[in-house]
């Protein structure tokens, strides 16, 4: 006897995406870090829990979906390279957001992911974090700094980008089905709970 299972709910949703570039290390307005209590390290160690965990935590509420699949192997393979670097952003030692930075052909490096936990959000740590990755794409030898977004992330993502100095040279837009809820850091995760800090 087999069983089947019923497939998620799905939305059609509108998917605007922006592509944005630097082109210039001069061209990065910096934001000054907004409180003493914030650290900055890149992650030395190749570890997929913690960039899983950074990937939920961070993503798991503007439908980052694409990693949600890997296993540890995949995770392993991507985070073991000389071209990929990790940035964790620390508020009294509790991780607060981070940026992952990927070197590619011709020097330029992409800003793969970037954000902020949900409880770090308004308190401009979110441009403090980017000044920093940006500032570090520079300083390892890009020629170009990119990076893309849509309109399913936070809705400062875009703004942020371009307050800090990016300019948009491409915008794609095209349907994709998603889940009808985001998939959370966890199932029912932020559901009729409280944000404590």
């Amino acid at each position: 006897m087999s069983t089947q299972f019923e497939p998620a709910p799905t939305k059609r949703v509108e998917v605007i995406t922006w592509y944005l570039e630097m082109l210039q290390p001069r061209e990065l307005r910096t934001v000054a870090c907004p409180r003493a209590d914030v650290r900055v390290e890149r992650a030395a160690i190749t570890s997929p829990e913690l960039n899983r965990f950074l990937y939920t935590a961070v993503g798991g509420h503007w439908y980052w979906l694409d990693r949600l699949t890997w296993d540890y192997a995949r995770w392993l393979e991507y985070l073991d390279r000389a071209t990929v670097e990790t940035m964790v952003m620390h508020v009294l030692g509790t991780p607060a957001g981070y940026i992952e930075l990927e070197a590619q052909p011709d020097d330029n490096i992409e800003v793969a992911y970037f954000g902020l936990l949900p409880q770090f959000t308004g308190q401009r740590l979110g441009g403090y974090l980017l000044s920093v990755g940006v500032a570090r794409a520079w300083a390892k030898g890009a020629r170009r700094v990119w990076v893309h977004t849509c309109n399913l992330d936070g809705p400062a993502a875009l703004a942020n980008y371009q307050a800090r100095g990016f300019r948009v040279y491409d915008q794609r837009t095209q349907w994709q089905d998603l889940p009808i809820t985001s998939p959370g850091p966890w199932p029912g995760a932020g559901v009729g709970g409280e944000t404590r800090h």
